[in-house]
């Protein structure tokens, strides 16, 4: 069996055992390279020489998670509760109850949404949304597993559909990769190309929310701080320099493309407008740091791990394998070659970083298949989006993760990566094979 599949299937093992999930990348690698042939000092060296590849994102999840913990110093999530509760408390019976449990369901879907395309923060602004509300959550009783659901579709769906934001860069590699594969696109077909596939993503929320989780879920109400939980006030001034700082990070991050810009100029209004006390100032943002380390250690090991299986030559060796056992049935290569794509992504962790590695040997292959223009677009970029939802190593499933263990009572691989590898990745294969076959 090649050295990907069974280096990925360590990994995921490990991690549905409940062994963490660095952990589990770690001994996946180390696998995956002695079985593709490298020597133990070989792969060593190559997981560690990935690792410098995530520290950009771990540094700025660090200041993200700063800048959400002195956010919430200025009373912003207070006032969030409150007009959540407000909300509740108006609805009032079963029905009703039911109806605010859709509402707020429904902003988190549009603000996850927005976060891809028309304020295109990404996760920044899980730690900063989703544990104040989580008390409104329980108290609704809604199962967190279909927020998860929601926030992964959100960080997903949107980037891969439309080129804004994220989506605008997603769209760009995957035409230049096509074109230095040879296949020249035009960016406009791919949104047309992918809206099948996103379709199928769409089936996925709406299973994971009207139908697997609809019903209640029992949460302890526990304080998100491991200090006494303190009573917090706001007022006009201190939401007005809340909302300031928010609207600097963006003004920052957005020209600059800088998470880490951006995260810093909205500590330094925190700190300016006093919102941040310089004598508190080290306890809050080592807080925030610790509450996304989570985060910035995976992505450093997927890092790693993404390495050592580049460097083996056994992802090549895969494709090479599959493409010698489809011959010239076009269905059959379609479906295996999304399979592939599964496996690949769900070791990396990124469909970004994916895509250049399956464009250069798909669209060769496609072409010699002779699949369409338009077909081998929704191949690649299916191929290259599989496992993004559901892979234990992907920031859009760890950072619902940050957000929603924030009081502990949220499991990374059961009630995250799971839920979304079932409800999005297998119809995602479904959608986007018949995409392949209409085109």
């Amino acid at each position: 069996m090649n050295a990907v599949i069974i280096a990925v299937l360590i990994m995921l093992g490990l991690s549905l055992f409940r062994i963490h999930v660095v952990v589990a990348l770690v001994i996946g690698a180390i696998a995956g390279g002695l079985l593709g042939g490298m020597s133990l000092d070989d792969t060593v060296t190559a997981f560690t020489s990935g690792l410098g590849g995530g520290a950009t994102v771990a540094l700025s999840y660090a200041l993200l998670g700063s800048f959400a913990v002195g956010l919430s110093r200025t009373g912003l999530p207070e006032l969030m509760v409150d007009k959540a509760l407000k909300v509740v408390n108006r609805q009032g019976g079963d029905r009703k109850k039911g109806l605010a449990k859709v509402l707020i369901l429904f902003i988190i879907l549009l603000i996850s949404c927005f976060s891809q395309n028309l304020v295109p923060v990404h996760i920044a602004f899980i730690p900063i949304l989703i544990p104040p509300i989580l008390q409104v959550l329980n108290e609704l009783g809604v199962d967190r597993r279909a927020v998860a659901s929601v926030l992964t579709f959100g960080l997903t769906a949107p980037y891969i559909l439309l080129p804004a934001g994220f989506g605008k860069i997603f769209h760009g590699i995957l035409q230049s990769n096509m074109a230095d594969s040879g296949m020249e696109i035009e960016l406009s077909s791919i949104p047309t190309a992918m809206l099948l596939p996103t379709a199928g993503l769409v089936v996925g929320l709406f299973i994971a929310v009207f139908i697997t989780y609809r019903k209640s879920r029992t949460y302890k109400q526990l304080s998100i701080s491991q200090e006494p939980e303190k009573e917090r006030t706001y007022s006009k001034r201190s939401i007005f320099f809340a909302l300031l700082s928010v609207v600097v990070t963006l003004a920052v991050q957005l020209p600059t493309e800088s998470m880490i810009l951006g995260a810093l100029a909205g500590i330094i209004v925190l700190y300016i407008t006093g919102s941040i006390r310089l004598k508190e100032s080290e306890e809050v943002l080592t807080d925030g740091m610790k509450m996304m380390a989570f985060i910035g250690f995976v992505m450093l090991a997927a890092n790693g791990f993404a390495e050592v299986l580049r460097q083996s030559g056994e992802v090549e060796q895969l494709v090479n394998q599959v493409s010698g056992m489809i011959g010239d049935n076009k269905a059959l290569a379609a479906l295996l070659m999304l399979i592939v794509g599964l496996f690949i992504t769900m070791g990396i962790g990124s469909s970004f970083s994916t895509i250049p590695i399956i464009a250069a040997i798909y669209v060769p292959l496609a072409l010699e298949l002779g699949f369409s223009d338009m077909a081998t677009i929704a191949l690649v970029g299916t191929a290259a989006a599989l496992g993004d939802a559901g892979s234990p190593a992907s920031d859009s499933t760890l950072g619902p993760t940050a957000g929603l263990n924030a009081d502990g009572q949220h499991n990374h691989i059961w009630d995250t990566v799971v839920p979304t590898f079932l409800h999005y990745n297998i119809p995602l294969i479904l959608f986007g094979w018949i995409a392949i076959m209409i085109f």
